[in-house]
């Protein structure tokens, strides 16, 4: 079992959010995000298994911007495998689960997407990067994906993110990119748009 923390909420049938924190977070990071996003929701946060000079994270890198990608594939599976013990545990449906990620967290929640076509309901991308590149994903069809990005992000440039966008878009996901003149930092006004759009899917 990985670190985690679970809240019941009060709505069975919303999605499960799957709260996953950026490099050096932990498990509460996001819980007050969830609570703007859904309210009614249940609330899975988990923390990373990986430490990087102490700082959780959810995969290895060899340098910013560069993923082990082999540790990557490894986490991914270790990740959704977790979902599938965690949904057990706590009695809620295994196909009914919506990520909320941000930076290192939203690259796994991508990994999900991009390794396992049944792993996510859906998912809020905030400032991911392609996970993997020249790899065929599963099929998306009708999986929505909010993907938020900043224009003067420099840990994830603008190309990153339309890339990100145009390769789920390809595996026929319903993919919808929001950008903020900002840089990598995860303002409210994002986090408001995310709710808004989650509140019409």
């Amino acid at each position: 079992m990985m670190k985690h923390l679970f809240q019941q909420g009060a709505d069975e049938t919303r999605p499960t959010l799957l709260l996953l924190h950026g490099t050096g977070g932990n498990e509460h990071d996001l819980v007050p995000i969830a609570g703007m996003i859904d309210k009614q929701a249940s609330v899975l946060s988990v923390r990373g298994n990986v430490l990087e000079n102490g700082m959780p994270r959810f995969f290895r890198r060899h340098a910013e911007g560069v993923f082990d990608e082999e540790d990557l594939i490894f986490r991914t599976k270790e990740l959704n495998e977790f979902l599938d013990e965690a949904a057990k545990k706590y009695h809620f449906d295994r196909n009914n689960i919506m990520a909320v990620g941000y930076s290192n967290g939203a690259n796994i929640a991508a990994s999900l997407l991009f390794h396992y076509q049944n792993a996510l309901k859906g998912a809020i991308l905030h400032h991911p990067m392609v996970p993997r590149r020249g790899i065929e994903l599963p099929d998306l069809t009708g999986v929505p994906v909010f993907i938020g990005a900043g224009t003067n992000d420099p840990i994830c440039s603008p190309l990153e993110s339309s890339l990100l966008d145009e390769l789920l878009r390809g595996a026929n996901a319903d993919v919808h990119i929001h950008w903020e003149n900002r840089g990598h930092q995860l303002t409210v006004e994002e986090v408001e748009a995310a709710g808004q759009w989650y509140h019409t899917k």
